[in-house]
């Protein structure tokens, strides 16, 4: 392996690795998309979820591996039908029936689902085990979690009762709208570059950057949840370090409480003395 292709690999694992560090932000819903899901109406729905899937790098990430080696239509179609038929159906029962989770944790799972794809990509099961797992069965399986997924952060919002099922299957229809345009993009990208010579170098690439973004990201997961469930062990204060994924509320903490220091009752009575 000459000089440049070293510099290659090692440029293309940085940026990896470095996009992958916007991937625990990725299912965070902004306060002005919040407000116009609840003023929109269907069609709100609809674009807020393609634009959800498109910026749900995790999401992304997991498809771009599914796809990485098919190359006739009807494998796409039918592993991705798999993936969206299983993420659907938590995404709609999930939502109606108001289970939920500690979305941190269910984001770590997604990433462990992104180092599996990446790991069956590279051969890693044929290598090590005897036979290698049901692709097919595990896309579906993994298409449950990453609904369990988006169902929670729909769950975030004040969905109301009216209208429900509608406002779910709009936004479910959004996000599978916005996974088409980027299976699209993908499909086309990795057809160009299978007719290169240097594919297999861009495959290792691509499938072993897969696995370092998902280990990456179930990190960066777990971090945060371990934050919310021990806040105290952290060296510094606890109120002040928000995640992307936390709602944003306006602090009415007093004075010194951002230095973990609370100013004192009867110092406070003496200044408020006329």
């Amino acid at each position: 392996m000459n000089r440049k292709t070293k510099i290659s690999l090692n440029l293309s694992f940085v940026l990896c690795l470095l996009a992958s560090a916007n991937l625990a932000f990725a299912h965070g819903m902004s306060e002005a998309d919040k407000q116009a899901m609840l003023d929109g109406g269907y069609l709100q729905y609809m674009w807020l979820g393609a634009t959800h899937m498109l910026t749900g790098y995790d999401h992304l990430l997991f498809v771009f591996g599914i796809v990485f080696f098919l190359t006739t239509f009807m494998d796409v179609v039918k592993y991705i039908t798999a993936f969206t038929v299983g993420h659907s159906i938590t995404l709609i029962s999930a939502t109606l029936m108001g289970v939920t989770a500690n979305y941190y944790l269910i984001d770590a799972v997604i990433a462990l689902s992104v180092c599996y794809i990446g790991y069956e990509n590279t051969g890693g099961f044929r290598k090590h085990f005897e036979k290698s797992p049901n692709l097919l069965i595990a896309v579906f399986l993994f298409g449950f979690i990453h609904g369990f997924g988006l169902s929670t952060r729909l769950q975030q919002l004040p969905l109301g009762e009216d209208g429900l099922i509608w406002r779910i299957l709009s936004f479910n229809v959004g996000i599978e709208l916005g996974q088409v345009g980027a299976l699209c993009l993908m499909v086309a990208l990795l057809y160009k570059f299978r007719r290169a010579q240097k594919f297999l170098q861009f495959s290792n690439v691509s499938n072993n950057g897969l696995i370092a973004a998902g280990v990456l990201l179930f990190m960066m997961q777990m971090h945060g949840y371990l934050h919310t469930v021990n806040p105290d062990e952290f060296g510094f204060p606890a109120d002040n370090h928000a995640h992307a994924h936390e709602d944003m509320a306006v602090s009415t903490a007093p004075p010194g409480s951002e230095y973990g220091i609370l100013p004192d009752r009867e110092s406070e009575d003496r200044l408020s003395r006329p």
